[in-house]
């Protein structure tokens, strides 16, 4: 082994650790499923690793790293079978509240009522939304990820905001 491949792979060991974690919960998300999302994330550094063997050049780790990933998932949405409501409820399960934090109870549930109001969301602003307000990422990450221009991710950012504040006050008057 070449003093060249040590450091290729001391640097994708580094890669690998630095961003592991942010594309599971990102898989995890998308999936639902934490076997598969693993997976799916193992399958995109191999993919990175096979293209930086080959010679390949990134100017953005990130969004190359989370642009396989979004391949892979669409890849797995296509050969995806329907499941039952029934089933998906039991395999998502439900979320205990952490009720000891009586003072910010409140805060804690309108950002879970907000979370769960993304998946209403069209299609193509969910994913926009997702990225640019869970996983703080910037408009320039999120067009190379989605192949989209930086303006059109601006737009449906906003877009997307305006429809999740219209979702959320819609759910909130008919509450009360």
């Amino acid at each position: 082994m070449t003093t060249q491949q040590i450091i290729q792979q001391e640097m994708f060991g580094t890669i690998y650790q630095k961003y592991r974690e942010g594309l599971s919960r990102y898989a995890l998300w998308k999936i639902n499923d934490a076997s598969l999302s693993q997976d799916l994330v193992q399958n995109t550094f191999l993919k990175a690793w096979n293209y930086f063997v080959k010679g390949g050049n990134v100017y953005s780790m990130k969004s190359f790293l989370y642009h396989i990933l979004n391949n892979l998932i669409i890849d797995e949405y296509r050969k995806h079978k329907t499941e039952s409501l029934d089933t998906l409820i039991e395999k998502k399960g439900i979320e205990e509240l952490n009720t000891n934090d009586h003072e910010h109870l409140p805060d804690i549930l309108d950002g879970r009522a907000s979370t769960a109001l993304i998946a209403e969301l069209p299609e193509k602003l969910k994913n926009v939304v997702y990225l640019r307000f869970l996983k703080d990422m910037s408009l320039t990450e999120i067009s190379a990820i989605t192949g989209q221009s930086k303006n059109t991710v601006a737009v449906q950012a906003h877009r997307g905001l305006k429809k999740l504040k219209s979702l959320y006050n819609n759910n909130y008057l008919r509450a009360i």
